[in-house]
């Protein structure tokens, strides 16, 4: 079994490339029903959890053979990640990515996640909140409230330090409609036609 290239990947940390390629991997293994005793199911829980693809990490769980489960605590650790992810469990995610002594080979893969969940959640933030606590975004972001406060001013959101309430700066959405003069002329003729 040659996992040159996703080793390969996660030295490149091409972490968003790793899902497709060990599920691909994977079942060119299984395939030829080669044994799967070495396989790197940590990575490969995480590259889906990395993704958001909470269903191919249930999946790809659900494979995994007791044995193999019950040998590796990395794995163990990279499930309950999940489980939290699936509870909406924000304060566990971090607490559980934190709380364990990762290996050397997904340890940047780890805190590569972690960012991208926190930058996720300062995105759903965004888009939920105008105003929220500076310890509710704490909860929600895995920081102390210093951390998180220092976090979203440097995002643009402003603190009222008497209520310890954060503003919500909301990014303006970008339209970049292009209008050719095909797509006017045929909105002409259409609406012409319905005219007369």
């Amino acid at each position: 079994m040659d996992l040159s290239t996703v080793h390969a990947a996660l030295s490149a940390k091409s972490y968003p490339d790793l899902a497709p390629l060990c599920d691909d991997l994977f079942l060119q293994v299984a395939s030829q029903g080669a044994a799967t005793d070495g396989w790197p199911y940590a990575v490969h829980l995480l590259a889906h959890l990395y993704l958001n693809d909470l269903n191919s990490a249930r999946f790809l769980w659900k494979t995994v053979p007791q044995e193999v489960k019950d040998a590796h605590p990395e794995l163990a650790a990279v499930w309950k990640i999940g489980q939290c992810l699936w509870n909406r469990d924000n304060a566990g995610v971090y607490t559980t990515a934190q709380g364990f002594e990762w290996g050397p080979e997904i340890a940047d893969f780890v805190s590569a996640f972690i960012e991208s969940y926190r930058k996720r959640i300062f995105e759903l933030l965004t888009s939920a909140y105008s105003t929220i606590s500076v310890a509710d975004v704490a909860h929600f972001m895995g920081m102390s409230e210093e951390d998180a406060t220092n976090y979203a001013m440097q995002n643009g959101w402003s603190l009222d330090a008497a209520t310890k309430m954060l503003t919500v700066r909301k990014q303006k959405a970008q339209t970049n409609q292009k209008l050719d003069a095909s797509k006017l002329q045929r909105l002409t003729e259409c609406v012409f036609h319905l005219e007369h």
